[in-house]
């Protein structure tokens, strides 16, 4: 449910947002959301700012994670972000 609109304007409360990426099921077809994304920001204490404070915060009646995510590994995938500072993640119970 939630955009990736909705999702900046929940992290530029703490700096620039660069980036937001909702992931989307590309196998099924459906276009779905999988209940994870990313989000970039270029300020490290901007980002653990937002990390402290939204990790576990109520949105759109569903309990969000925000971690660091890991950095890419030099196997990774060609053509994949180097970028990202930040990952949302919503699990529903």
């Amino acid at each position: 449910e939630t955009t990736e609109e909705e999702l900046r304007r929940e992290f530029m409360a703490f700096g620039e947002v660069t980036s937001v990426t909702i992931m989307n099921d590309k196998y099924i077809g459906s276009g779905q959301s999988r209940g994870y994304g990313f989000v970039g920001m270029p300020s490290q204490s901007e980002g653990e700012a937002a990390i402290t404070t939204l990790n576990g915060k109520l949105l759109k009646r569903h309990v969000i994670y925000v971690i660091q995510a890991l950095p890419l590994s030099d196997n990774s995938r060609k053509g994949s972000r180097s970028r990202r500072v930040g990952r949302f993640n919503r699990r529903l119970r």
